[in-house]
């Protein structure tokens, strides 16, 4: 990195620091730490729901996969989309009646204290992982540019994260949220700029070129079940995993829940579907534009992984003060991790009911603080532990797969049905992770022929199956 470079990546993370201490010097108990009090302005919290949904996975994730594939991701942004309308008219008003902090409270007061127990479970160990990878996209972007090994980004990271979040809770995160979202736009239309600029005939030219090439194939309505690129099954992948992230996702929906009443979150989130599809798409052309670029100037060379194409492209050709932007890009989008929510979750869900049930706020707080550094550090590992994942974008989203349709099942069975079950939705979502791990085990060895963004719809309607029948079963259940 050259001086330039160098100041507006120490700038970009300066910024946050003061942020931090602006809006997160005040804190005085859990609801502060953990929803601001209710007190954020909706836009602030759109923003900031913008930026935790992009990521460093997208930035870094979404050129890869449009370098080396096409653009059907966007099948599966419109499930996305659809995803929201479903959780602002009937996930958010449940949870504003129930005044939840975490939303795993809500399972609590629906059946009992084992579901949300078990909930919160399943939310902490997917969190984990999903953002272990995500941590880990940005450790080896960011290493690839400076020219730093991977523990040295991983120890930067996990420091600034921990001394961040401790310190301003929800409130430092949701304004920094505004701040990396406005962040992410910039550099990526100026990158986008600075690649059409350098293509010979323009946008117009690099579109045909990509278009003869096959790289801007977005839509196959083929019905084929084996088949987890075809419209049907992206729209169906993306519409259950926007439920289990946008509704049934602790680091999601505190968002959500920072703003005063019900319909404010509900504008937050909507507002979101005009945000941040255009934000794919600017990082979805890049990819785009990189494919042409290279094609173009084969005498270049191309990482060694394609996994780094956009880092590997912004260390070698971008000039000085557009790569200090990517770079603070991908900085900031890490930075606003999980910490707060996992600690939400585990101090609401967890500690206080189970642990400590009578403590003074002062000493939750402290606890939050801990805990906070305690889940830096665990994610830190799973972020090393990484380093063989190839496609790192549809790798987070298989982990997901995974766990995603047991939490969603357990929402929607207490949402959308009268059931009174308690301890039976535990062996329901036991059962359906059982039954998607190993469907996902035999797809990755070739012993089943199916698409794999089929499993979060499988492990939903198991879930919602197997808690019915079960509490058909076993109708005495203490709560």
């Amino acid at each position: 990195m050259g001086t330039l470079d160098g100041i507006l990546v120490a700038g970009a993370v300066a910024l946050l620091f003061v942020i931090s201490y602006v809006f997160g010097r005040h804190e005085k108990d859990t609801e502060d730490f953990f929803l601001g009090g209710r007190r954020i302005p909706w836009i602030v919290a759109c923003l900031s729901f913008v930026a935790t949904e992009i990521s460093a996975l997208a930035l870094v994730g979404m050129p890869h996969t449009a370098f080396t594939e096409n653009w059907r991701w966007i099948q599966f942004l419109i499930g996305l989309a659809l995803a929201r309308l479903i959780v602002a008219f009937l996930f958010i008003p449940a949870f504003y009646k129930y005044e939840c902090t975490s939303i795993y409270e809500f399972l609590g007061h629906r059946f009992g204290r084992a579901t949300q127990y078990t909930g919160s479970i399943y939310f902490l160990v997917t969190r984990l992982i999903a953002s272990g990878v995500r941590l880990y996209a940005t450790c080896m972007a960011v290493g690839l540019i400076l020219g730093w090994p991977l523990g040295a980004t991983l120890v930067l990271f996990t420091v600034v994260s921990i001394l961040f979040i401790a310190f301003g809770g929800i409130k430092a995160l949701v304004w920094t949220g505004a701040y990396q979202a406005i962040f992410f736009i910039l550099s990526g239309v100026l990158v986008a700029g600075f690649l059409i600029q350098h293509i010979d005939g323009g946008l117009t030219s690099a579109l045909q070129t990509a278009h003869e090439a096959g790289r801007l194939s977005t839509f196959n309505f083929a019905f084929n079940l084996n088949d987890a690129n075809t419209f049907w099954a992206g729209v169906a992948g993306g519409l259950f995993t926007g439920l289990v992230s946008f509704g049934a996702d602790q680091e999601m929906v505190q968002r959500l829940l920072t703003v005063k009443t019900r319909r404010s979150s509900q504008k937050t989130i909507l507002a979101t579907i005009v945000l941040v599809l255009p934000v794919y798409w600017l990082y979805l052309l890049i990819g785009t534009l990189l494919y042409v670029f290279y094609s173009r100037h084969p005498e270049l060379a191309q990482p060694a992984e394609l996994k780094t194409i956009f880092p590997h492209f912004a260390c070698t050709m971008l000039p000085a003060g557009l790569k200090g932007l990517v770079l603070g890009s991908i900085i900031l989008a890490s930075v606003d991790s999980p910490l707060n929510s996992l600690t939400t979750s585990f101090v609401r869900d967890i500690y206080r009911p189970l642990i400590r049930k009578e403590a003074t706020e002062r000493h939750y707080l402290m606890v939050s603080r801990i805990g906070v550094v305690v889940f830096g550090l665990i994610l830190a590992g799973i972020a090393a532990a990484c380093a063989p994942v190839q496609n790192i974008l549809w790798f987070a989203f298989q982990i997901l797969a995974l766990t995603g349709g047991p939490m969603l099942g357990i929402f929607l069975l207490g949402l959308l049905t009268p059931s009174k079950a308690n301890l039976t939705n535990i062996p329901a979502m036991l059962i359906s992770t059982a039954v998607c791990t190993t469907l996902l085990l035999s797809i990755n060895q070739g012993r089943l022929d199916l698409g794999w963004t089929w499993l979060i719809v499988i492990g939903t309607a198991v879930t919602i199956a197997a808690g019915h029948l079960l509490s058909l079963c076993f109708p005495k259940q203490f709560p």
